[in-house]
């Protein structure tokens, strides 16, 4: 499945919910299927700026594939990061590098956050591009 294909996924599955609490619901339950960070990655090197909760981190270049996992203290910032990993997760880093994540925006998503959860959402990318970036060959 494409990184597309996946954006393509998310956003039906948003379109079944009527209200925005369904659709927080729908994030805190996408949360509970987050590929878990091992515990000896949850370090400070691996917390993600700009996040009001804590967030960790852990990518591997595996097969020429980009595979993310993460952990938060937050129940809504799971679900948050658990999307992110759900679209770019066994990606190449180029193509997760010169995709446009149009389903944040298309599912209403940025807009129904607090400022710093919008902030750490942002962090997040920036964070998991960042990691992308270091498995490019030049």
């Amino acid at each position: 499945m494409t990184i597309e294909e996946k954006q393509q996924e998310i956003i039906e599955e948003f379109n079944v919910f009527d209200d925005w609490m369904e659709k927080y619901e729908y994030i805190i339950d996408l949360g509970k299927d987050l590929p878990l960070i091992a515990p000896e990655y949850k370090t400070e090197d691996r917390l993600i700026e700009g996040c009001q909760s804590r967030v960790w981190l852990h990518s591997e270049f595996k097969n020429n594939l980009m595979e993310y996992t993460a952990d938060s203290d937050a129940i809504i910032t799971k679900g948050i990061i658990g999307l992110l990993i759900q679209v770019m997760n066994k990606e190449t880093p180029e193509s997760i590098l010169k995709t446009d994540l149009h389903f944040i925006k298309d599912i209403g998503l940025q807009e129904h956050l607090s400022p710093t959860r919008a902030n750490g959402l942002v962090g997040m990318v920036k964070r998991m591009k960042t990691e992308a970036l270091k498995h490019i060959k030049n």
